[in-house]
């Protein structure tokens, strides 16, 4: 099941579509399609995320725009970090977890550099946002 936003349903219909030509390049940020297993539902949920890269593992953000409240996609991960990832035309299955407290803040900054906004999500809300790590399997 693919994200259930519009925008963001369009944007995985365009990558999937394309075989990862159409959608990596997302606004001219690169794009990824994290795919998590339903905590509650068991069921295979699909979203496309902005991205950075810690050696070759992949790094996302579980901003939520800035929400109370993490993503959807991170409660899922956090009851089965084990993930699909799809970047570019390259699929390949991941182990999530978060970046260590050693990690953190250059990842933090790389994934602030790519996406500025990141910055703003954190300052409007009170929890920590969570920076991930997505280790090849």
């Amino acid at each position: 099941m693919d994200s259930p936003t519009g925008w963001v349903r369009k944007h995985i219909d365009a990558y999937v579509a394309s075989g990862g030509e159409k959608g990596h390049d997302y606004h001219g940020r690169p794009s990824l399609l994290l795919t998590t297993t339903g905590r509650r539902s068991g069921l295979r949920r699909r979203t496309a995320l902005i991205y950075g890269l810690h050696g070759e593992s992949p790094v996302v953000v579980a901003s939520n725009g800035g929400a109370a409240d993490h993503p959807l996609w991170f409660a899922n991960l956090a009851a089965d970090p084990a993930v699909e990832v799809q970047v570019g035309a390259e699929v390949f299955t991941a182990t999530a977890r978060l970046a260590t407290e050693a990690e953190r803040p250059a990842l933090w900054e790389q994934m602030v550099g790519i996406h500025p906004e990141y910055a703003s999500y954190q300052r409007k809300c009170e929890r920590l946002i969570p920076v991930v790590v997505l280790d090849r399997a």
